[in-house]
């Protein structure tokens, strides 16, 4: 009887290598799929950051409220303190709130909120608003009673007025004017820096709830 035909030294090896090959193919398809899943999972939360953050800065600008001897938005291009009613509690309570671009060696440009303790009389209005400043010069100062969030990194930020029917650059306080303590809209433009899951700009407009426009005629 003839003995059956093995396989011989070629062919074991054309089908080793064929199998490497099939097993390389499909690494490199699963290499892809997990860093695909990895970009989608970065940008989502970086979205999501992203959302919280803007959410968080118009609900500032929502609660902000005009008290007599108080000021109720302030801008000296670099820092900008406002005084915010609370959402939240039966009590007059307010809080001032300050933004601001930080620099730092490790993280890099970041932008922060600092806000204060709930304050009931106006001389504690001036102690956080004071305090809202010296954390905006320095931000190891560990007196100031307030906290301090990191939110998202921002190589740059710009604050544009909407008044007397034009945007243009936000100003201090002092030059709104006391019968106009606040602008009827204000717009955030973000420049968001490279190599980051989010890059480009972002605008963000408010308006102000009681502003009216007039119809055009």
């Amino acid at each position: 009887m003839r003995r059956g035909r093995g396989f011989t030294l070629i062919e074991l090896l054309v089908a080793i290598s064929a199998m490497a090959l099939l097993a390389l193919m499909s690494w490199r398809g699963l290499d892809a799929m997990g860093r695909g899943q990895a970009i989608s999972r970065e940008r989502g939360d970086a979205v999501l950051t992203m959302q919280t953050a803007l959410a968080q800065w118009g609900s500032d600008l929502d609660a902000i409220v005009p008290l007599a001897q108080t000021t109720a938005i302030d801008w000296n291009g670099t820092v900008l303190r406002l005084t915010r009613r609370s959402t939240d509690s039966p009590s007059p309570v307010v809080y001032v709130v300050a933004w601001i671009l930080r620099q730092d060696a490790n993280t890099g440009s970041r932008w922060h909120r600092w806000q204060s303790p709930g304050v009931t009389t106006r001389a504690d209005w001036q102690q956080a608003w004071d305090n809202a400043s010296a954390w905006a010069g320095d931000p190891t100062v560990s007196d100031t009673g307030g906290t301090d969030v990191d939110l998202i990194p921002v190589d740059s930020w710009q604050l544009l007025y909407f008044q007397n029917g034009n945007w243009g650059q936000a100003v201090a306080a002092s030059a709104l004017g006391s019968t106009t303590p606040l602008p009827d809209g204000v717009r955030l433009i973000l420049g968001l820096p490279g190599g980051q899951p989010l890059t480009g700009t972002v605008t963000r407009d408010w308006a102000r709830p009681s502003v009216t426009v007039p119809k055009a005629s």
